[in-house]
């Protein structure tokens, strides 16, 4: 009885690899993965550097908005000189 325990194990142990490991899994992890997606996997936005660009460049739209408004501001109230 223990030896026809021990087959079955051994057998279901080779079905489980062979499933795993087997042929149907090559496609996955070949050269056709890499022909689906040319790019790097992206993980996050902090992996993404079209995002990381696109947040400075909002960043520096709403700095160089900000100076530009404190500017007039100034011109309106009549002070020439940057405040130090």
């Amino acid at each position: 009885m223990g030896r026809l325990i021990l087959i079955v194990l051994i057998v279901l142990a080779v079905y489980l690899v062979w499933k795993a490991f087997g042929p149907s899994s090559w496609k996955k992890n070949g050269r056709d993965a890499v022909q689906d997606n040319p790019r790097r996997e992206i993980k996050g936005p902090d992996d993404d550097e079209e995002f990381l660009w696109n947040i400075e460049k909002q960043r520096f739209k709403e700095r160089r908005a900000t100076e530009i408004e404190e500017e007039r501001q100034r011109k309106q109230r009549g002070e020439d000189e940057p405040e130090a």
